[in-house]
């Protein structure tokens, strides 16, 4: 459960590889909720091909994916996010099934390019936070992936130029794709997170990781009161008439976004209306 609530915590962390999803993820597990890494799970998934060529672990994997221009690139990328989407599924299917279910999600740098449908399913079921790194971050974004390479799915964003160094060419592209990955990642996320200013909570570490865990999702809290807009899940058409019709004022707009007949709404809010106007005349 959330802190201070009764409903289930589900929590997806996005961003760039090296914002902190995995750090942050490791301290809410701590703090005692369950946590997929989805890092991990591909990994597994992954492990014949792995073992195969004697790579293990997540940076075996950026190894066996290789440099984005090496003629097996593209046969492995594909075959990376083709596991990423068959994780992804599976986690959010258990949750479908396990509506009251706590999980927490460190998701990959590359979520955003596992279709619509799935992306639909991920905000549905899970509160989706973007740790947003600055472009005054990028640099230091670039420098972990250059020391410690995770996998990346560069998607056809990395294009050498003539006498130009491998490091440089990571350097220019690596920024390109970070600028085309932000406003995808913003449009995914219902709340994002300046990575600087996760760095103040650092000093719960030394209380303990599960005390970093809390206090990161009691900023999760707070960022989604502040910019939130506060929405209800109801049960029926009559549950949403009950619920909308005494907040209703002149000249305001209710957009019902259905195919069908939802249960009669569309003649039962206008009835509701008319009833409680006519009683207001009369008062």
């Amino acid at each position: 459960m959330w802190p201070y609530s009764n409903k289930p915590l589900r929590l997806a962390l996005i961003g760039m590889s090296g914002a902190g999803k995995s750090y942050w993820a490791q301290r809410i597990a701590a703090a005692g909720y369950p946590a997929i890494s989805c890092d991990s799970q591909i990994e597994q998934h992954l492990a014949p091909a792995l073992q195969a060529g004697g790579y293990s672990g997540i940076n075996g994997v950026a190894a066996w994916m290789g440099w984005p221009d090496s003629p097996t690139y593209a046969e492995r990328e594909a075959a990376y996010l083709a596991e990423e989407i068959s994780t992804l599924d599976e986690v959010l299917t258990g949750l479908e099934k396990n509506p009251a279910q706590d999980l927490v999600l460190d998701t990959t740098g590359s979520v955003i390019y596992v279709g619509n449908h799935l992306l639909h399913r991920l905000r549905k079921q899970m509160v989706v936070i973007y740790l947003a790194a600055s472009p005054d971050e990028q640099q230091l974004l670039i420098r972990r992936y250059l020391e410690d390479p995770k996998p990346v799915l560069w998607r056809g964003a990395f294009q050498p130029r003539a006498g130009e160094s491998p490091r440089d060419t990571v350097g220019r592209c690596y920024s390109a794709l970070i600028a085309a990955r932000r406003q995808s990642y913003a449009a995914l996320a219902h709340g994002s997170i300046p990575v600087a200013e996760l760095r103040d909570l650092s000093f719960h570490d030394e209380k303990g990781a599960h005390s970093a865990g809390q206090a990161f999702l009691e900023k999760v809290q707070n960022q989604l009161q502040r910019a939130g807009k506060p929405a209800h899940e109801l049960a029926d058409a009559d549950a949403i008439v009950a619920a909308i019709a005494p907040e209703l004022r002149s000249g305001d707009v209710v957009a019902i976004l259905s195919n069908g007949g939802f249960g009669g709404i569309y003649d039962k809010l206008p009835q509701r209306l008319n009833s409680r106007n006519e009683v207001s005349s009369r008062a």
